[in-house]
């Protein structure tokens, strides 16, 4: 009787050895001088207080901000494809996104993949996507877990999930209680669809109107898997931007990030009691990606709203006097954005009129 191995049991720790050489230069590459160098060890260090050059910060009273989430059925989409190198970038924007509705700057990631095989190319390009999120974020990627299970994933399926931290002084804190009559509530353009909704995405697209992933689609000039795998939209940079530019008051009241649920019900998720959302359904124009989606499945306008984005990833509630000066800033960044509507006295949550 031959002994048992781990490689026979599926987790080949030569592989994995191979996998792991091919990540540090991955996480490097996202590095900052507030990253601490612990050679060998078991957890990332980062430098809350920093006195040194374009990096320096110092607090006086820090509030930490933390989030984690994944990607959902996207996976799918990317495994139809084959192509592994966006959704990452997809995972850290899902994190990021959240944490910056409080004001806070992000300072490091920490990803989670689990593999039902050791792929060592196929692990590269998804790190290379968080990677490159990161850059994008302007945080860094400071550790994280591959784990091999071959017993609860099939072959060639994967799963991610990310944490992120970041942080913000108390008195910057973003939490909706800020919020007035006459608030402005400014709609941020997304990317597309990003990351929600995919289960309904998949079964519309390929069960019932039966395309592929190759399937081109005339009116945008790309195939079914490009315009699905287009990465989710990371407003770190441009968010702290309109922060930094607003150092004596605090003009931005409320962050919401657009995910499951649609624009109303993420809003409403900030608006404190004694104030309302008056919101315009007219006021921003859908992109053409979610007009395709709703005519393939012959969606109602109603579903619609509560599944996606429509158009909308991140919105912003605003002192009105700052909100024109916001949006010239949003514009500088290459952001396209409404003005979706205003806050108003009494009531409660938001409304389309």
């Amino acid at each position: 009787m031959s002994k048992a191995t781990y490689k026979d049991a599926g987790v080949d720790l030569d592989i994995y050895r191979q996998s792991m050489a091919r990540l540090p230069r991955l996480m490097q590459r996202t590095f900052t001088p507030r990253v601490m160098e612990l050679e060998g060890g078991f957890a990332g260090l980062f430098q809350v207080d920093f006195n040194q050059g374009l990096f320096a910060r110092t607090y006086k009273q820090p509030v930490l901000v933390s989030g984690t989430d994944g990607v959902g059925t996207k996976l799918q989409v990317a495994k139809r494809t084959g192509i592994h190198n966006t959704i990452g970038i997809d995972l850290v924007a899902m994190c990021v996104n959240d944490i910056i509705c409080c004001g806070a700057e992000p300072l490091f990631f920490l990803d989670y993949v689990a593999m039902s095989q050791d792929d060592p190319e196929r692990l590269e390009q998804i790190v290379q996507g968080i990677s490159d999120g990161c850059v994008h974020a302007d945080c860094s990627l400071l550790g994280g877990e591959t784990a091999i299970m071959p017993d609860l994933y099939r072959k060639g399926d994967y799963d991610l999930a990310g944490f992120c931290v970041g942080i913000v002084e108390k008195d910057d804190l973003i939490d909706g209680s800020q919020m007035e009559p006459g608030d402005v509530v400014i709609g941020v353009a997304s990317s597309g669809l990003h990351s929600n909704g995919f289960s309904l995405v998949r079964k519309i697209v390929f069960d019932i109107a039966g395309l592929t992933v190759r399937s081109r689609v005339e009116e945008f000039g790309k195939s079914v898997g490009q315009i699905l795998l287009t990465p989710t939209r990371i407003y770190s940079q441009p968010i702290r931007r309109i922060l930094k530019h607003y150092t004596v008051k605090n003009v931005v009241h409320g962050i919401a990030h657009v995910t499951g649920g649609g624009i109303q019900e993420n809003l409403e998720r900030i608006i404190p009691g004694g104030v309302h959302a008056e919101l315009a359904r007219d006021s921003w124009d859908i992109p053409p990606v979610f007009k395709w989606i709703q005519q393939l499945g012959d969606v109602e306008n109603e579903e619609m709203d509560r599944v996606f984005n429509l158009g909308i990833g991140l919105v912003l509630v605003v002192s009105n006097y700052y909100a024109d000066n916001i949006q010239r800033i949003l514009k500088r960044e290459g952001l396209e954005s409404w003005k979706l509507g205003e806050i108003k006295s009494g009531g409660s949550g938001a409304s389309w009129s």
